[in-house]
């Protein structure tokens, strides 16, 4: 039996592409995986299995998979025994309420007693719960947004990203109950296999020095000496930006690592202190 370290992952939808793209950027070559439910990585431990995503938890609590990438929604409705690792920052969506274009909720509470369509049972069920609500909660396996044209509920609660497919149906959003993300989950048995345990680890460092990488620049500019010392107080760098003497005398360079949304707040600021021929390069992986 193959010692390799399993990961589930969507065979299809809306997580596959974010999560082939996640493990190249950890360096881990994935070729010929089209139409493919089981292939192995030629250059790092890792088989890789192409599922449904409604099943990747399942195999992962039964240890079939010993990792998998999956949606936090799919994860909290299974409710299995499985757990979870590390948030991925792709494959962002909301469950939410959805109700008629004419109707106007003020208050959560004004959903008491009404009856709700969804394919998400569980966590809408505990959120009325939260929220001390008697409704009627309706489970419905698809197409949950014609539910209140054919008067079968009188709200829908799914999954949304833009918003179109209300329109569509003449709904629109309302509460939130939900925020969701792709997640990597583990098996509660995985530690028991050191050798396992290892190539996780390894994965792992993987995994997050390319996210830190995805959220960070790399700047460079050219400062003259007499503005090192604002141009150092304004730049909020994970670490102490590197200060590099230039040929022309009085003129420095200085290289930094800054989260991306802080360049665009500091850009005006580094010109008006001095700083010339600032770049904003993307970086490929950080190890913190």
């Amino acid at each position: 039996m193959s010692e390799n370290l399993k990961l589930a992952i969507q065979k299809k939808g809306r997580l596959h592409d974010k999560s082939i793209q996640l493990l190249k950027s950890c360096g881990i070559d994935i070729e010929n995986f089209q139409d493919r439910l089981f292939i192995s990585s030629p250059n790092f431990n890792l088989d890789i299995l192409f599922l449904r995503d409604d099943d990747i938890p399942e195999y992962v609590q039964d240890n079939v998979a010993h990792i998998g990438i999956v949606g936090e929604n799919v994860m909290l409705e299974k409710g299995l025994n499985v757990d979870p690792v590390k948030k991925l920052g792709f494959g962002k969506c909301s469950l939410m309420l959805g109700i008629p274009e004419k109707d106007d909720l003020k208050d959560i509470k004004d959903i008491e007693g009404k009856t709700i369509a969804t394919s998400y049972p569980k966590i809408l069920n505990g959120f009325l719960h939260e929220n001390t609500i008697n409704a009627k909660v309706i489970q419905i396996s698809g197409s949950v947004e014609i539910a209140p044209s054919l008067g079968v509920a009188d709200y829908i609660c799914d999954l949304v990203s833009t918003g179109n497919t209300l329109k569509l149906n003449k709904l629109k959003k309302s509460f939130k109950v939900l925020d969701s993300q792709a997640i990597l989950i583990k098996s509660k048995k995985l530690d028991e296999n050191v050798n396992l345990k290892n190539i996780f680890d390894k994965l792992l460092i993987r995994i997050e020095s390319s996210l830190n990488a995805r959220k960070s620049k790399y700047i460079m500019m050219n400062v003259p000496k007499e503005s090192l010392e604002k141009i150092i107080e304004i730049i909020p760098s994970l670490k102490s930006p590197t200060i590099l003497p230039l040929s022309v005398e009085g003129l420095y360079a200085v290289h930094a690592v800054i989260k991306e949304d802080k360049f665009w707040e500091i850009n005006e600021d580094l010109k008006e202190a001095g700083a010339s021929g600032i770049l904003s390069l993307p970086i490929e992986n950080i190890i913190l």
